[in-house]
């Protein structure tokens, strides 16, 4: 399911990320958070030839998803070239509390930037209403950092976050998040 809105309003949004935040807290303080590295340096090499691979990943302690499906979001980094694209990934990590406390939150994959500065998360999310919930309100963060035009999220019904690692015609159809020429 392609989202059919970018983004909720900005009220809407800020709410949302209220609560995530809140809510992280206390699956931190419950000790509920990890940070597995058995999949770190994984690589996923797209249909269009570029290539990612993981670097982090995080997973809550929950029930298993009853509505399970992948969301799948992409970006490109404003103003961000050579070793900020490190400095970027080791930030990264403080960006957790604007996730995790998302009602249907399961786990995340993120991936490196590809050759063509593309940004990706896989996620594993529980009901599709809350994943399209979760990128819609993710876009006003995102705004902040991203290339116009470059923010995008598919939500899949029914599939898991790792079968997008193995069938990456799934990923790709996220859309591009395009390169322009004076970047190149």
């Amino acid at each position: 399911m392609a989202s059919t809105a970018e983004h909720t309003g900005p009220g809407e949004a800020l709410r949302a990320l209220a609560r995530c935040v809140l809510v992280t807290a206390g699956l931190l303080a419950r000790r509920r958070i990890h940070l597995p590295t058995g999949r770190r340096g994984t690589e996923v090499r797209l249909p269009d030839g570029t290539c990612s691979r993981v670097y982090r990943e995080t997973i809550l302690d929950r029930p298993p998803a009853t509505q399970p499906c992948a969301l799948v979001v992409t970006f490109r980094l404003r103003a961000v070239h050579g070793r900020g694209h490190a400095l970027f990934r080791r930030e990264s990590l403080l960006n957790t509390p604007l996730f995790v406390g998302f009602p249907g939150f399961v786990s995340k994959l993120w991936l490196t930037h590809d050759e063509n500065g593309v940004y990706r998360g896989l996620y594993d999310w529980d009901g599709m209403v809350a994943a399209e919930h979760y990128a819609r309100s993710l876009w006003w963060v995102l705004a902040l950092v991203s290339v116009p035009g470059s923010i995008h999220h598919l939500v899949l019904p029914g599939v898991r976050r790792d079968d997008l690692l193995t069938r990456t015609e799934l990923v790709a159809r996220c859309g591009p998040a395009p390169r322009p020429a004076a970047d190149r």
